[in-house]
């Protein structure tokens, strides 16, 4: 019986007023793979995506929190209130509340943003483990197309609430005739995207 998948979009439609934010989407993801979801502000990325992590007991949860204390470095930071810690403290902090029920499905917005190139690179890493040891679902939101480019397998690139292209980084700079995602991404978001296309071909 073949497995569902851990994420699956059909038709979704999102409208603010008049703006159609999300315009009939559809997609679904493999199990344990890392897919970037990529657009411009107001693309429509972040509507209507809701996770159920597994439920701890207070003794699990307690020994949890220690573990990740530990594995991301936080163990300075537990009794320290959000309003004393540094942009960087909070996105770790933020990302270890996202694995603390060590869920099968992450949807991890900006999850470098403010960290440092080395802490960001150990982050990169880190969520590149979770991944493979726990065949784990990532769905990503970011506009920092290198780590885009290192983590993902797949990229979706929204226009106007609806999905402009859906490829591999690889077949995508092709596709373009780009050298990196920042081009390919720039290409759609301005509207040259069917240029580039036909110019790299």
């Amino acid at each position: 019986m073949p497995q569902s998948p851990p994420i699956a979009v059909e038709r979704l439609v999102k409208i603010y007023k008049t703006v159609a934010a999300v315009d009939g989407i559809s997609f679904s993801l493999a199990p344990g793979t890392i897919t970037a979801l990529l657009g411009g502000n107001g693309a429509g990325k972040r509507q209507n995506l809701t996770v159920f992590g597994k439920l701890y007991d207070v003794e699990n949860l307690r020994q949890r929190i220690a573990e990740l204390g530990h594995e991301l470095d936080l163990v300075d930071l537990l009794d320290r209130t959000t309003g004393n810690l540094s942009a960087g403290q909070k996105t770790r902090v933020s990302l270890a509340k996202a694995l603390i029920n060590s869920p099968d499905v992450l949807l991890l917005d900006e999850p470098t943003a403010s960290l440092d190139p080395d802490t960001a690179d150990w982050v990169r890493g880190r969520l590149e483990r979770y991944c493979r040891d726990r065949h784990a679902t990532v769905l990503l939101a970011s506009h920092n197309m290198s780590e885009v480019e290192r983590l993902c397998e797949r990229v979706i690139m929204l226009k106007r609430g609806r999905i402009e292209d859906d490829d591999t980084p690889a077949k995508l700079l092709r596709r373009y005739g780009r050298s990196t995602l920042e081009e390919v991404f720039l290409d759609v978001a301005r509207g040259n995207g069917g240029e580039a296309r036909e110019a790299a071909q």
